[in-house]
């Protein structure tokens, strides 16, 4: 199948004004008739739900959390970005778009970029609408800092929490719609299978949580707004449940995975400290507006803090190293993500890390206490003080923070269309799930923004296109062969499991997946890891299907067949991650080949990687079909991405 991604003909400003015009609509008297079924309600499936049903459309809505409000939407804590220009500082639309671009390091579609850029002011009048408290200046008006990657101040934030303020706003207008009967939600229900019925996504087979009934549903369109996969990894900042389940489940019915090797490792995370830890705490990046990150200069120094013999506050200026701000002047402390994420990496490689693990760097805030009163500092950010002192027992504003990188967020996802539609007719794909918008890096503050985007202001719009084709289609009653099959296959899988009765726990092989992962997947990767790390995989995938330990039963509140299920999805993934990575030979964002580098810098190849992998999946362990979607950049120049 060749991909088409319906980018629409024009000026790049004017494409999606243009596709709004000409877009197929459905008359609101046929809007009733039309089912939805969305699955996720963090910010981009909350915000979609809402919007579909205040269209008029009927919704359901599935979360497997016990409220949409703890979806792992409300971790985000520094910002979400928006073009107004408030502080005079010189931003703009265009100026947020190529920040955008070249901080993806030159890997993402112009038009869904440009299109993110120009909708984002919307989406701060949207949220401030509905309550949600963005931090004010003095006189009233909203305040803004700056994030990694950019030069000018963008970012609406609420103290330390902005995500959870953007979802509890979300979650009002999904709760409203609610009340008035428009949408039915599904607490406790975990999609296991998508339905597809002659090439169209028709529906969902979804677990309940509590009985464990497999229950099926049917919708004109399925969207799914599952999140990252970033728990491949075991440890990284995701929630526990966060997982990849949803996405591979469509994935293996036909839908396209957009470049999955693209992983953001966040530079300013609470460093590991034991093999106990089964979750990493993020420190905001927003931090680094004010703390400077440094190690000693000499490895006798970082030694003798690792060993407690040495404070920081031993070390005198002249012997530490800023190193952000000595390798790229013109961005310092705010280079991007994956930038700094590597220097640190370098920096502890050389024997200069300050944790015992030798993982970890310095945030001072010292300068910026000095120079603003620590009243000021205080206030720009909220609990995170709080919260990193009652997790390492250091006040961060008497001592400078240790911090180090981590797993994050997920650049790939789902292969999308410019309609948010993926190559299954009738099934859509949002926010973290998808591929879109953030290129092979996501710039800081960025996430909130493409949620929010893709369910306010893309979504409501491009889903009617689709729909007014299937006014005709009645609901198909859920005994169809389609959904039987469907649900035959998830209980078979799911008894299997039940009745392997091994050894290992579903924790201690995501735990072995996750260093498999790390090791030879991470923040750097090379030919010759890879390569075993696909063996390896293989012969974890052969160990949890012979010797996986799930107690339980099938009909029952049971977590450990649910992880079970999530975690053999997870390997099936990895390895797809795996061949992704061994087969695209260059370097860019977050995804760092060692083979192809300079002086430690990404080395991109522009004339042979300038394009999406798109992966069809064609079995368990089989090698998969590769799809290219070429990348055309005719608004920007392409140049090599320099923060210097």
């Amino acid at each position: 199948m060749a991909l088409d991604s319906k980018i629409p003909e024009g000026k790049l400003e004017e494409k999606w004004n243009n596709y709004k015009e000409h877009a197929k609509l459905v008359n609101p008297a046929n809007k009733r008739k039309m089912e939805i079924l969305v699955v996720g309600t963090g910010l981009a499936g909350a915000s979609a739900a809402a919007t579909f049903a205040e269209l008029g459309y009927k919704v359901k809505a599935f979360c497997f959390q016990d409220s949409p409000r703890r979806a792992h939407s409300i971790a985000a804590q520094g910002g979400i970005n928006a073009a107004k220009n408030y502080k005079n500082d010189g931003d703009s639309v265009y100026r947020l778009f190529y920040d955008t671009i070249k901080g993806g390091d030159f890997r993402a579609r112009e038009a869904n970029v440009y299109r993110l850029a120009s909708v984002s002011a919307d989406i701060i009048d949207q949220c401030t609408a509905q309550g949600v408290p963005f931090a004010r200046e003095y006189g009233g008006l909203l305040d803004n800092r700056s994030f990694g990657g950019v030069q000018v101040s963008r970012t609406f934030y609420a103290r330390g929490q902005t995500g959870q303020q953007l979802l509890l706003g979300a979650y009002q207008a999904l709760e409203r719609q609610i009340g008035l009967g428009n949408l039915t939600m599904y607490n406790r229900h975990e999609m296991v299978d998508v339905v597809t019925i002659d090439g169209k996504a028709r529906g969902i087979i979804a677990r309940n949580l509590i009985s464990g009934k497999l229950e099926r549903y049917f919708g004109h369109a399925v969207v799914l707004a599952t999140g990252g996969y970033g728990n491949v990894f075991y440890l990284s900042t995701n929630a526990m449940g966060s997982n990849v389940t949803a996405a591979w489940k469509a994935h293996k019915k036909g839908a396209y995975f957009g470049n999955p090797c693209y992983t953001q490792i966040h530079p300013t995370c609470i460093p590991v400290s034991g093999e106990y830890q089964s979750k990493l705490t993020l420190m905001s990046e927003s931090l680094r507006n004010d703390g400077r990150v440094w190690v000693p200069k000499t490895k006798e120094d970082a030694k003798a803090i690792r060993e407690g013999k040495k404070k920081p506050e031993d070390i005198k200026e002249d012997d530490r190293d800023y190193y952000l701000e000595r390798k790229y002047p013109s961005y310092g402390n705010l280079c991007p993500r994956d930038i700094a994420s590597r220097a640190a990496k370098e920096a502890c490689d050389d024997g200069r890390g300050i944790v015992p693990s030798g993982l970890g760097v310095f945030l001072d805030f010292a300068d910026a206490i000095k120079r603003l009163g620590i009243d000021v500092v205080k206030a720009r950010y909220g609990e995170l003080f709080p919260m990193y002192q009652n997790i390492t027992n250091e006040d961060p504003l008497k001592t400078p923070m240790k911090i180090y990188p981590a797993v994050h967020y997920t650049m790939g996802g789902l292969w999308v269309d410019y309609e948010l539609m993926t190559s299954v007719q009738g099934l859509y794909c949002l926010g973290e799930a998808n591929f879109s918008d953030h290129g092979a890096n996501r710039l800081g503050a960025s996430a909130l923004m493409q949620g929010l985007a893709d369910g306010y202001f893309v979504v409501p719009y491009t889903i009617g296109n689709y729909l007014a084709g299937e006014i005709f289609t009645k609901a198909i009653p859920t005994d169809h062969p389609a959904f039987e099959e469907a649900e035959k296959a998830a209980k078979v899988r799911m008894e299997k499991l039940l009745a392997i009765n091994g050894k290992h726990t579903v924790e201690d092989l995501h735990r072995k997946l996750g260093k498999i992962m790390w090791e030879y997947c991470g923040m750097a990767r090379n030919a010759e890891g890879l390569t075993k790390a696909r063996k390896l995989l293989g012969e974890l995938r052969n160990e949890f299907w012979t010797d996986v330990k799930v107690p339980g039963t099938l009909t029952e509140f049971n977590p450990e067949l649910d992880k079970a299920g999530r975690v053999a999805d997870f390997i099936e993934f990895g390895e797809l991650m795996v061949i992704d990575a061994l087969n695209r030979n260059e370097s860019c964002g977050g995804h760092f080949r060692e083979e192809y580098s300079d002086q430690g810098e990404a080395k991109r190849d522009d004339e042979n990687y300038l394009n999406v992998s798109a992966w069809e999946f064609t079995g368990v362990g089989a090698d998969p079909v590769l799809h290219k979607e070429e990348l055309k950049y005719e608004n920007i120049k392409l140049q090599v991405r320099s923060y210097k």
